[in-house]
């Protein structure tokens, strides 16, 4: 497979097979890039975890991909797909293959947020209250249909996403590490939805979309279920840890090693910069967004076994780091503008340093 892509897809907005899909989520990561170098234990455990979650999810190597780069950047996961693409399977069998502890939370309208984040619990017996941690005291806390929950549960997760942290009466309480939020969205139903704010939209490191399987995806799924796979038992799926939590410290300090031109630096700065002026958007990427496709390219530039940072790792990881950064004004919603070709032209139009 080549280690190099050659040109960004102007039009479709589809990269080579090594950085990002046609829906804009980073592709598989090659097996071996470079035969003749020394492979990293670290990063081929990371890279076995994507064939152990193939043993129960159809399809969707590069959502594994970008929860990856989630992990290794120790960032959030905004998973957009229709019902019945595999959201909860995936995150359930990526935590098996990478032994790390996942709990799942259903939004809904009369969440509280210290279902949560956990409350304060009188205990008769001692006379005092204590601490009952909430289902955020995890590695991988699935927050379903995010959207359905009202502003005041939503925002409950922001000092845990942003601080790693969460504060009850005074008291602030440290979350596991590893930890990130992966939350759902149903793409096509907004009744009884409220739509997250922009400040909490910013805490995600990257937005993947889940699309419904091709055809001979679809057909190797209901042949796994006709010969009685059921996606409850992961291990009877034959679904093992192949990594760990040292493992994922370990890929961690190497992405941080990996080296970033200053050009390279300008270069993902002009691209944020011109989101910012883009006559369809409103809201253009604020510099949190600038640092997370930073952190996003070295750890692509990292998994596909480089140690510098291209201007191709960058068009890879610009559209799930951005897409959900900016807002399209009304007038160009109206056309059927999408944001996503709003980046491509961008992308497009933005000097490539040589």
């Amino acid at each position: 497979m080549n280690n190099q892509p050659s040109s960004y897809a102007e039009t479709t907005g589809a990269y080579p097979d090594n950085a990002v899909t046609a829906g804009g989520s980073p592709a598989v990561a090659p097996e071996h890039p470079h035969q003749g170098r020394r492979e990293d234990p670290a990063r081929e455990a990371l890279l076995n975890v994507r064939r152990e979650v193939g043993k129960a999810v159809v399809g969707q190597d590069p959502t594994v991909t970008g929860m990856l780069i989630a992990l290794l950047c120790d960032g959030h996961v905004l998973l957009e797909g229709v019902p019945g693409v595999a959201k909860t399977l995936l995150v359930r069998a990526l935590s098996t293959a990478l032994s790390l502890e996942t709990k799942r939370v259903q939004f809904t309208p009369d969440l509280m947020p210290g279902d949560v984040t956990g409350s304060l619990v009188y205990d008769s017996h001692s006379s005092e209250f204590s601490f009952r941690e909430g289902p955020v005291f995890t590695n991988i806390l699935l927050a379903d249909e995010i959207n359905r929950t009202p502003p005041k549960t939503q925002a409950s997760l922001l000092e845990a996403m942003e601080e790693r942290q969460i504060s009850v009466d005074g008291v602030s309480r440290r979350l596991p590490d590893p930890f990130i939020v992966a939350a759902t969205q149903n793409p096509v139903e907004y009744e009884g939805t409220y739509p997250l704010p922009e400040a909490q939209l910013d805490r995600f490191l990257l937005k993947l979309t889940m699309p419904l399987p091709d055809r001979m995806e679809e057909i190797e799924v209901i042949r796994r279920h006709a010969a009685g796979f059921d996606p409850r038992d992961l291990g009877a799926a034959g679904v093992r840890p192949v990594a760990g939590a040292a493992e994922l410290a370990r890929a961690r300090e190497a992405v941080a090693a990996v080296s970033v031109a200053p050009e390279i630096l300008a270069y993902i700065v002009d691209v944020v910069r011109a989101t910012r002026s883009a006559p369809s958007f409103q809201l253009g990427v604020s510099p949190r967004g600038a640092t997370a496709l930073l952190n996003s390219a070295k750890a692509w530039a990292w998994l596909s076994n480089r140690t510098f940072v291209t201007p191709d790792d960058v068009k890879a990881l610009s559209l799930p780091c951005l897409r959900h950064r900016v807002g399209l004004r009304p007038e160009a919603q109206m056309d059927g503008i999408k944001v996503d070709d709003v980046l491509g032209s961008i992308l497009a139009s933005v000097p490539v340093p040589r």
